[in-house]
């Protein structure tokens, strides 16, 4: 033997009782078997039974499930496909064009002002309808020689379900009582019965699939003269792409579905009167103009 071996046994021995002690620290005091687990070999060994589709051979049982019935193994471990979805519900969408036909065949079967009020209720082809808090159908004399027509709801006509309340509705009153008019006496709606979403300007689609509602409104109350308050009234209404400045005070006529025409005039909305006090003075012309039409014997 050379010396070099009982310095590798010796070194060898230092580390098998090193190994030991940190057995006993870490709390292993007994060995279960004599010979190594191998849980490489025992891992694939498993896979290939799996795969075989075959019970463990030899061995004994783990000791959790000793006694117990034996379990086969499914020969594919993969998950079963799950059930195919049922299909959502078509949507169908519609065209604009389409939804504007749809309003005008509702509109025309409106016999009254209450029956039309109740079918715009139930249209469901204008969004705002799901937005908004309230249908601003209108209201005043339903015979009324003057009926002013004006955008949209605010917020204040939202949850009132009236059109032209709050402020620029007490403006309104003002207005047509400086010319000896009544609220009561003439007839206010919108060519847009809802509230758009904080306020916006209702889109072009949005305005068309209401106007056949509001071409109804008109024909229903049939008044001797009609009032556009604001540029998107009297844009869609006349049909024009000018703006309210050049169109106020200006008069024209509408031609209605049912053939009649009715004499018509653009004017400034109250809620810019309100933002704009300096231009009282062209309403106040308008509001003259308007007077002395509603004097005219037919």
């Amino acid at each position: 033997m050379t010396r070099a071996e009982p310095e590798a046994d010796g070194r060898m021995g230092e580390a098998l009782s090193a190994l030991l002690d940190w057995y006993a620290r870490a709390g292993i005091s007994t060995f279960a078997r004599e010979a190594p687990r191998d849980r490489f070999a025992e891992t694939e060994a498993e896979t290939e039974r799996r795969r075989a589709g075959r019970p463990a051979a030899g061995g004994p049982a783990p000791a959790a499930t000793q006694g117990a019935a034996p379990l086969a193994a499914p020969a594919d471990r993969r998950p079963a496909p799950l059930p195919p979805r049922p299909a959502a519900p078509a949507i169908a969408l519609r065209s604009d064009e389409a939804l504007a036909a749809e309003a005008r065949e509702q509109a025309a079967k409106a016999g009254s002002l209450a029956e039309l009020q109740t079918l715009l209720a139930e249209f469901t082809g204008c969004g705002l309808k799901a937005t908004a808090k309230n249908l601003v159908f209108g209201n005043g004399s339903e015979t009324a020689d003057l009926m002013l027509v004006g955008e949209a709801p605010g917020r204040d006509e939202d949850l009132a379900g009236e059109p032209f309340v709050g402020r620029s509705g007490r403006l309104l009153d003002r207005m047509l009582g400086s010319v000896g008019l009544k609220r009561e006496d003439v007839r206010v709606t919108n060519t847009v019965p809802w509230r758009p979403p904080g306020n916006r300007t209702p889109t072009p689609a949005e305005t068309e699939t209401c106007l056949p509602f509001t071409l109804r409104h008109i024909e229903l109350v049939n008044p001797r003269i009609l009032v556009c308050l604001g540029s998107p009234s009297a844009k869609v209404l006349l049909r024009s792409e000018e703006g309210i400045m050049r169109l106020r005070g200006r008069w024209a006529s509408i031609t209605l579905p049912n053939g009649a025409t009715v004499p018509t005039m653009a004017m400034l909305h109250p809620a810019y009167l309100l933002r704009q006090p300096s231009q009282k003075r062209l309403a106040w012309r308008d509001l003259l103009a308007l007077k002395a039409k509603l004097d005219e014997k037919d």
